[in-house]
C-alpha cells in the first residue's frame, strides 16, 4: 500500500485540494492520502518548510510527501524531486524543503519529463495540478523518481537564509518559524531540556523563565518552554502569544548566555529576516515569502 502526504497553502474552501487528489487516484487508485495541513498562510514558505520537517519522520520511509507552496509557479523556477532514506518529496524549488535535503539524497531529479504530467501544456498557475500531483501519483504506483526528470546537483537546491541559526559571541540567532493555532511563537532555535533553568526570554516588559510546561506559568501569563518538536516557543497559557505581542513569522531572535539580560535571554528583534549571514550554507540561498503575502493562489 502507497502512502501520500498532501500540504498546502490553499486552504479547504476551495476545490484546489480536492482536485489534486482526484489527479492522484486517477494515476493510483489504491494510495492511502494524508491530509498534513492546508491551513499555512498563504506563500510562506518558511511555516510551510517547518509543518513538513514537523511530520515526515513519523511516516513509513517509503512514503511520498508532496508539499504545494508555490509562490513562483509558472516562472523559471524548477520542479523537483528527490529521496532520502527517510521518505520521497516532491515539490517547487523554492526553499521549503530546505532541512529536508541537508542529510544524505539517493536521487534528485527535475520534473522535466512532460510525460508524467496531467498534460503537455500546464496551467501556468496550478502546477499543484498538472506536474506535481501526477508525478506524485506516478511515484506512488511505482515509477522510479530516475525516470520521473533529469539528475540535479543536490548542492544546486534552494536553501531559506532566514531558516540558518547563527552561533558567534555567545548567541545565538534565529527567527520565529510558525505560529500555530494557539498563537504559539514557534522558533527555530533548539535548547537542551537539561538546561532550562540557565535560560530565559527577554522581551519587551518581560523577562521569562524557560519552563517544563505551560501550567507552570499562571493562566493568561507568559511562559517560554521547549514545545514537542524541540524548538523554543513562546506561549501565553490558556491565551495566545501572537495576538499578546504581535510578532509574526520571520521575526528576527537573538538567544544570549549571560549579557545584560541575566543567566541568559532570547531578544525579540522585532524586524524581518532575510539578510545576509555569515557562514556558509549548502545550497542556493534566495529570497522568499516569509508570513505570507497578497501574491494570489499556488
Amino acid at each position: 500500500m502507497s502512502i501520500l502526504t498532501l500540504l498546502t497553502d490553499f486552504g479547504t474552501q476551495d476545490t484546489y485540494v480536492g482536485v489534486m487528489k482526484g489527479v492522484v487516484f486517477g494515476i493510483c487508485p489504491t494510495v492511502t492520502i494524508v491530509d498534513l495541513t492546508h491551513d499555512v498562510a498563504p506563500q510562506d514558505v518558511v511555516a510551510g518548510r517547518f509543518h513538513l520537517a514537523s511530520a515526515y519522520r513519523y511516516f513509513p520511509s517509503n512514503t511520498v510527501h508532496l508539499v504545494v507552496i508555490d509562490p513562483g509557479v509558472g516562472s523559471d523556477r524548477r520542479s523537483i524531486a528527490f529521496t532520502t532514506a527517510e521518505g520521497i518529496f516532491v515539490g517547487p524549488d523554492n526553499g521549503v524543503l530546505t532541512g529536508i535535503h541537508d542529510g544524505p539524497i539517493t536521487s534528485a531529479v527535475e520534473l522535466d519529463r512532460p510525460q508524467y504530467w496531467r498534460t503537455l501544456s500546464p496551467s501556468s498557475t496550478f502546477h499543484g495540478r498538472d506536474i506535481f500531483a501526477s508525478v506524485a501519483g506516478h511515484l506512488c504506483a511505482g515509477v522510479a523518481i530516475e525516470a520521473l526528470g533529469s539528475a540535479i546537483d543536490v548542492s544546486s537546491l534552494v536553501c531559506l537564509p532566514e531558516l540558518l541559526t547563527v552561533n558567534s559571541d555567545g548567541k545565538q540567532q534565529g527567527i520565529v518559524q510558525s505560529i500555530d493555532r494557539f498563537g504559539n511563537l514557534i522558533t527555530n532555535l533548539r535548547l537542551d531540556l537539561n538546561s532550562l533553568e540557565s535560560w530565559k526570554i527577554h522581551l519587551p516588559d518581560h523577562t521569562l523563565p524557560i519552563q517544563k510546561n505551560y501550567s507552570e506559568s499562571g493562566v493568561g501569563q507568559l511562559v517560554a518552554i521547549v514545545g514537542s518538536h524541540g524548538f523554543v516557543e513562546i506561549s501565553v497559557n490558556c491565551g495566545n502569544a501572537h495576538e499578546r505581542l504581535g510578532i509574526r513569522v520571520g521575526e528576527r531572535i537573538t538567544m544570549e548566555i549571560g549579557g545584560n539580560c541575566g543567566d541568559g535571554a532570547v531578544t525579540i528583534v522585532g524586524s524581518k529576516s532575510g539578510v545576509a549571514v555569515d557562514g556558509t550554507v549548502s545550497g542556493t540561498i534566495v529570497d522568499s515569502c516569509v508570513g505570507g503575502g497578497p501574491r494570489g493562489k499556488t
